[in-house]
């Protein structure tokens, strides 16, 4: 089986506890919602085989974390949003895969290790996610950590050792990046149904991302991906990443149907529901300002 029939389709996706604990609290939040829980229901008549989460709410340290534990069950209490109320949650992974991606990154000079005990705090945006879009556990799936240390060279190698380890394996992948866009959170408290992007720049950068991707222009807005760090996010972390990741799993081309599902304020930040899917042909390869790395010996500065 090709690489591109095994990559069935990819996914940006919020992960804000708001969407699947109190979405009745604001039409925008309801509406992201029902497009996840729509996002769901194509995924599980897509034939795929394993959901691939790369969560910029579960943060590393050293190297990358893939969750490996084969059946997870906890009780979640989000660490911000703590007076939303309890996740309990009961979560199937794909422990083999796990084993398979963890080698895959080492064989292309990355840290990476499997995590696998009871009780592990598997992030909010991860559950949030998984129980909108898979609430029955139908798909397995396997979740790695965001080095929060980590650019564009290790990002882009994590993207790649990805597709190793689906084309190793030979299962049909759907790839989830969870994220908002901008991500500055209210300062104060507000209403939820007065909830509103933190500000107009911010809202307005989240729709030019949301041009390029609705076109199916993924490696473009990866390539903006260091300047909208600058521009709509917190400097919390060394850039935005989910977009080289996701770019680097599919090949870094810009051949995608895109579709914005939809785009809503959540606590200030930018939440969009995204979908792409591999199009072949339909855009042209273009050529970018830095390296395309294959094993990872650092990051390098770049204009």
């Amino acid at each position: 089986m090709s690489e591109e029939s095994l990559i069935l389709n990819s996914y940006i996706l919020p992960g804000l506890p708001h969407l699947l604990l109190t979405p009745d609290k604001n039409p925008g939040w309801q509406k992201l919602n029902q497009a996840m829980k729509n996002v769901g229901k194509e995924i599980q008549n897509s034939g795929a085989e394993i959901l691939i989460l790369y969560s910029t709410y579960w943060p590393s340290i050293i190297g990358h974390q893939i969750q490996a534990r084969e059946n997870a069950e906890w009780i979640l209490v989000d660490d911000q949003f703590h007076e939303l109320g309890s996740i309990p949650y009961k979560l199937k992974f794909d422990s083999k895969f796990a084993e398979i991606y963890k080698k895959e990154c080492e064989k292309r000079k990355l840290q990476a290790r499997t995590i696998d005990y009871e009780g592990f705090p598997i992030d909010t945006g991860s559950v949030t996610v998984l129980k909108l879009i898979n609430p029955d556990n139908k798909i397995p799936c396997v979740i790695v950590s965001s080095n929060i240390y980590s650019d564009r060279a290790e990002t882009v190698i994590l993207g790649k050792a990805t597709l190793d380890a689906i084309r190793a394996s030979g299962k049909k992948a759907v790839l989830v990046a969870i994220t908002s866009l901008s991500n500055r959170l209210a300062t104060k408290r507000v209403d939820p149904k007065d909830d509103e992007i933190s500000s107009l720049k911010d809202h307005e950068w989240n729709l030019k991302f949301l041009e390029f991707l609705n076109e199916g222009r993924l490696e473009d807005a990866a390539q903006l991906s260091r300047q909208f760090h600058v521009e709509a996010r917190v400097p919390k972390v060394s850039n935005f990443k989910p977009f080289w990741w996701l770019s680097a799993v599919n090949g870094q081309h810009n051949s995608f149907n895109g579709q914005v599902y939809e785009y809503a304020p959540v606590c200030g930040t930018g939440a969009a529901v995204v979908g792409l899917e591999p199009c072949p042909g339909k855009a042209r390869d273009l050529e970018f300002d830095e390296d395309d790395p294959d094993t990872y010996a650092g990051d390098r500065p770049v204009l």
